[in-house]
């Protein structure tokens, strides 16, 4: 089930012309949002900012606008089913909104850790990186690679080999007292997840610091997480470079508040 252009549509497939620019070139926007309590007015929901996100790259692209009453009563629809949604939008303003549900393992996830593979940027890195295209292969090949690595993520680097984010997240590191993420300036995601966690540590006085992750910066991290909407807040307890092993503390933020 998902839903397609005003239509609550029960099926598998998507019917698109085979000249449409979503289907030759990935031009899609998206964003993927976690329901809680199966209310988009939740206010862990960040609903407002999901789509904000959108509007942004609407406008960026000079895209149609969608009709967004239509794209809340699509997400309402599909909210009452699913725990995460998918809303996607097409240059014509068409939109086409997925469900699914939370990570069999997330729990299990958030409170061991996960194995990250870090990913060369001649190969594996995102264009249009400030913005959530649907043209994502760089990000779906790296973490691909990141699982034949017996890994569960990829950390993706820029040609000098300073870490900027992973193929789902933003990357948190702590040291010294202090919790630290990427400066974006263009080259990442600016996560929604990041921003709460961002406004939620400065508002509780907790040493937060934007910088740029070198390899120098990130032999000296305590521990390392990375964050997105679905997830919150995973810890990273090993990292693979260059058939290397790293360990990682595992660290908890709550951000729940």
């Amino acid at each position: 089930m998902y839903w397609y252009d005003g239509k609550q549509i029960d099926s598998g497939t998507i019917e698109l012309s085979v000249n449409a620019p979503g289907l030759c070139y990935g031009a899609t926007i998206f964003t993927t949002m976690r329901v809680h309590n199966r209310s988009l007015n939740d206010s862990l929901t960040y609903w407002q900012a999901h789509c904000d996100r959108l509007k942004l790259s609407i406008q960026a692209f000079d895209w149609q606008q969608p009709d967004w009453n239509r794209l809340k009563k699509g997400a309402s629809v599909l909210s009452a089913r699913f725990p995460v949604l998918r809303m996607t939008i097409f240059p014509d303003g068409k939109e086409w909104i997925t469900g699914r549900n939370l990570p069999s393992d997330l729990t299990s996830r958030q409170s061991a850790g996960i194995v990250a593979w870090v990913a060369a940027a001649d190969l594996f890195q995102r264009k249009l990186a400030s913005h959530k295209t649907g043209n994502y292969l760089s990000a779906y090949l790296a973490r691909n690679q990141a699982i034949s690595h017996q890994a569960q993520e990829a950390i993706l680097t820029d040609p000098q080999g300073n870490w900027l984010e992973t193929s789902t997240g933003n990357l948190w590191g702590w040291q010294k007292d202090c919790w630290y993420t990427p400066l974006l300036d263009g080259n990442a995601l600016p996560g929604i997840q990041r921003s709460h966690l961002l406004g939620y540590l400065q508002k509780n006085n907790i040493p937060v610091q934007e910088n740029v992750w070198t390899p120098e910066f990130v032999a000296q991290l305590e521990a390392i997480s990375y964050s997105n909407c679905v997830v919150e807040l995973v810890p990273i307890r090993q990292v693979i470079y260059q058939n290397k092993l790293s360990n990682y503390s595992l660290r908890s933020m709550s951000i729940n508040n």
